[in-house]
């Protein structure tokens, strides 16, 4: 077995009388792909800056292969100090690394090189961040929360090219679908220490869960007291199984209702409106537009939303979305068209910006407003521990003020806040950043349970197929496409994502005024050559790579020889190097062919 790239063993760390982590360890061989997962505050985000040499342990050994390159990004990279984006993207690269490979990302990931870092919004200065670190094709990549700030185009996009790409991964991440995509390894934090799984993040979930229960049983054996603040862990691992059962059919029922009132012809679907019951119909768009500079934002929208409804938005950024929800629940005017809100409608609003919290006020008066010991939830007064408690907090943080929160026990805080509050209409946007898998699912069986409607943007494609009944697509130039059901179903649906459909608008689409192809137009003679010969060339790297792998697979090489091993070790990412490259040069001829012939 081939010597790791990558080895922690041991780590300790002590923050005051926190013990973070206490025997954790990390293992990371060349080209593996591992999933780091655990609780908010479990200590993900320490271990991997650990791994990175940013921070020491307080016990415990590193262990990096020497002239291995590791590159890591951060939950809150800065660019502060850099003129231009150009300047902070480059400063990332090695002597030796390739300029070329920097400015191409840059293009990918929709940056300009002369944008100034100061006015980057988040999600720009998230790919600016991803540009860096990509850019020195690293042998290690130690990516924290790598989609956060990021829309779905971006996502799909950085999902693909970490899938084609030589490093070794290690991933923390809230996005269940982009770690069961990557991860071949699941490395799980808990209570300081690690375990591991040989298995992607899609085996995570039964795996964690049976080991709970064993666990359980084995302390319930001993008669050994549960930790107070493991409780809703271990009670939620049978009880969230029963309610995922219940809240799957449910789901379905109103997936197939929302299906038939869409094959309903529109004209109909807006006779039908005067008719309906009182409450029934939540919000009623029809025609809605804005522009704003003469670009339009929002155009001709109709939309019916009902009682009960999970309507997801989504699109890349910029596209129209925070509008639209603000239109919806009129906090602006529209150029044109009107919205009609429903009867008796009470609307609570998630807040992502957490402006809406105090730091000096303690948890207990942020959840009782500063008034007594209770709160008010749907038509029950809860006490404000045991409704704390519901949110994965411990009795004893009540009094703790929330400027000593992380940023995912703020979110929780603020969901906790949102969903107190007498209402009967949700609107929460990306309701999921920071959030940790415990809470997703806290949050998913709540939103299953909830007897009102809700309108959330999100670009978290697992708890879109889990939530919504329906989702609307941002398409650009202000038009907005109803699907039936989640994520999964508007690709259905749809016949592509959100990459395919940037790439290649669908026909009705286009604008009238569209130039047609040039179908006279042929390959080259040294293009068609190239597309002919490179399928050939890919298998022929493929199998140098692959009997460079085998020689590396001998676990005494680096023993016999190291020198032996570090020429091998080289030759082969630049083997796997040329081979993407050839893979690249293809799929792009490949589609250029298609795209002549019609």
């Amino acid at each position: 077995m081939a010597p790791p790239l990558l080895l922690l063993s041991d780590i300790h760390v002590r923050f005051g009388a926190t013990q973070l982590l206490a025997g954790a360890e990390l293992q990371l061989g060349a080209q593996e792909r591992l999933a780091l997962v655990g609780r908010n505050g479990s200590g993900k985000s320490t271990l991997l800056k650990i791994a990175a040499g940013l921070i020491e342990a307080d016990q415990g050994g590193r262990f990096a292969q020497p002239g291995a390159t590791i590159r890591y990004l951060g939950q809150e990279p800065s660019l502060a100090g850099f003129a231009s984006v150009e300047d902070y993207v480059t400063d990332g690269l090695a002597p030796g690394d390739e300029v070329a490979r920097a400015f191409s990302l840059m293009g990918k990931l929709g940056l300009r090189t002369d944008q100034v870092p100061e006015q980057l919004s988040g999600g720009e200065a998230r790919r600016a961040a991803l540009a860096r670190v990509l850019a020195a094709d690293p042998d290690i990549l130690l990516l924290d929360e790598p989609t956060n700030h990021l829309d779905l185009l971006a996502i799909e996009w950085l999902e693909a090219h970490l899938r084609n790409c030589r490093s070794a991964l290690v991933l923390i991440s809230h996005d269940r679908r982009f770690l069961q995509t990557l991860s071949r390894a699941t490395l799980w934090l808990d209570r300081g220490t690690t375990r591991r799984l040989d298995q992607g993040f899609a085996a995570f979930e039964d795996w964690r869960d049976r080991v709970l229960e064993e666990e359980e049983l084995a302390q319930h054996k001993l008669a050994r007291k549960i930790a107070a603040e493991e409780h809703w862990m271990r009670y939620g691992v049978t009880a969230r199984r029963k309610r995922n059962v219940r809240r799957v059919a449910e789901l379905a029922s109103l997936r197939e209702a929302r299906r038939t009132a869409l094959r309903a012809v529109g004209s109909v679907r807006l006779a039908a409106a005067d008719a309906a019951g009182s409450g029934s119909v939540v919000v009623e768009a029809r025609q809605l537009a804005k522009s704003y500079d003469g670009r339009s934002v929002v155009k001709e929208v109709n939309l019916r939303i009902l009682r009960r409804d999970r309507i997801a938005i989504i699109g890349r950024n910029g596209s129209g979305k925070t509008t639209l929800i603000r239109l919806l629940t009129k906090e602006i005017a529209a150029d044109s068209g009107e919205v009609r809100l429903g009867a008796s409608l009470a609307m609570a609003v998630l807040d992502q910006t957490r402006q809406d919290l105090d730091p000096d006020a303690s948890l207990a008066e942020v959840l009782t407003g500063g008034h007594g010991e209770h709160v008010a939830v749907g038509d029950q007064m809860r006490h404000v521990i045991s409704y704390m408690q519901d949110f994965l907090f411990a009795p004893e943080q009540a009094r703790q003020p929330v400027r000593v929160l992380s940023g995912g026990e703020r979110a929780r805080l603020l969901l906790a806040k949102a969903l107190a509050r007498p209402s009967n209409f949700l609107v929460l946007d990306e309701p999921t950043n920071d959030l940790d898998l415990e809470t997703l699912d806290l949050l998913e069986d709540m939103l299953a349970s909830y007897p009102g409607t809700v309108l959330v943007v999100s670009h978290d494609r697992d708890f879109l197929d889990r939530v919504a009944t329906a989702t609307l697509v941002a398409e650009g130039d202000g038009r907005f496409t109803e699907y039936a059901g989640g994520y999964s179903d508007m690709l259905a649906q749809r016949g592509h994502g959100l990459i395919a459909a940037a790439q290649d608008p669908p026909r009705a689409a286009r604008p009238a005024a569209e130039k047609p192809r040039n179908t006279s137009a042929k390959l080259s003679f040294k293009d068609k050559h190239a597309l002919e010969t490179l399928p050939d060339r890919i298998a022929s790297l493929e199998r140098e790579i692959a009997a460079l792998q085998r020689e590396l697979g001998d676990g005494g090489l680096y023993a016999r020889d190291s020198q032996r091993f570090a020429a091998v070790s080289k030759a082969l990412a630049s083997l796997a190097a040329e081979r993407d490259a050839a893979e690249e040069r293809w799929l792009e001829l490949e589609l250029r062919r298609e795209e002549l012939e019609g």
